[in-house]
């Protein structure tokens, strides 16, 4: 991936693509402007505060200026980010938007316009009027189209004994949950365990376990050669129709609704 100094540019709008190379890590880093980030193909990660977000393909993430965040990616992937001075964005259209990163399901003319978007690079005439009103609409947009943010989160530990018991959790999906051995990793006792789940996360490790495998899920349904089955073993379901049916209410819809979906926009 080409490396743009985007705080640089004087567009207040412009729109960066690339092609990111399997294990890609952008690292810690921050902008002064904006980001939509629109994952065209392949599963991203996305990591800042309060915790660590999959945007599939066929999402967008809406990344606060000045908020330090990190892209990974497992396999090949394609980006489309379009970024935008905080200026084209006045209150209160982005309020609701503003301070966090959020994940969301994009409409078709989110899609074209951050791929039309495309054709206004970072050395695009900072002065031109057709480009210009582009940005400030597309800004405009993101407010309502961010307003109904998907719940594929996964919350970061405040504490060592909670993140010990995290990682015990996610060293294999494929296991039952064991909150008694999470806890014995973690050195502390199970109520105490079930207390910082509750505060640094507001979710029991039921939960937290349950979307790791469905966040797992969805990036593996990305690889067309994994078969749905394997895939729901992989992710500690016994039956195939029991992950279908916990996959369909997590996401909205089946798992081979998903990757049809994927692999069709792709």
């Amino acid at each position: 991936m080409a490396l743009v100094d985007v705080d640089r540019v004087a567009a207040r709008g412009f729109v960066l693509t690339a092609a990111l190379q399997p294990a890609y890590d952008s690292g810690p880093h921050r902008h002064a402007r904006h980001q939509l980030l629109y994952a065209e193909a392949g599963a991203l990660w996305l990591e800042g505060a309060g915790g660590q977000w999959l945007l599939p393909p066929q999402r967008a993430a809406w990344i606060p200026a000045t908020l330090e965040h990190r892209v990974r990616c497992r396999r090949a992937a394609r980006l489309c980010t379009a970024y935008l001075d905080p200026s084209l964005c006045l209150p209160p259209e982005l309020a609701p938007v503003a301070a966090a990163i959020l994940v969301f399901s994009v409409p078709p003319v989110c899609r074209e316009m951050v791929l039309y978007g495309a054709r206004w690079g970072p050395e695009r005439d900072p002065e031109d009027p057709v480009a210009g009103r582009f940005f400030a609409a597309l800004a405009g947009l993101c407010a309502d189209w961010a307003r109904a943010p998907l719940p594929w989160r996964l919350p970061v530990a405040r504490s060592a004994e909670l993140a010990r018991a995290m990682e015990f959790l996610l060293r294999d999906l494929a296991a039952p949950l064991d909150v008694a051995g999470a806890a014995r990793f973690a050195g502390v006792s199970t109520r105490t365990l079930a207390r910082r789940f509750a505060d640094e996360t507001g979710a029991s490790a039921r939960q937290f376990l349950h979307t790791a495998r469905m966040m797992r899920a969805m990036e593996l349904l990305d690889i067309a050669a994994r078969r749905v089955g394997e895939i729901a073993q992989e992710v500690g379901f016994d039956s195939q129709s029991a992950f279908t049916s916990a996959f369909k209410a997590f996401v909205g819809e089946s798992p081979g609704a998903f990757r049809r979906r994927a692999s069709a926009q792709a």
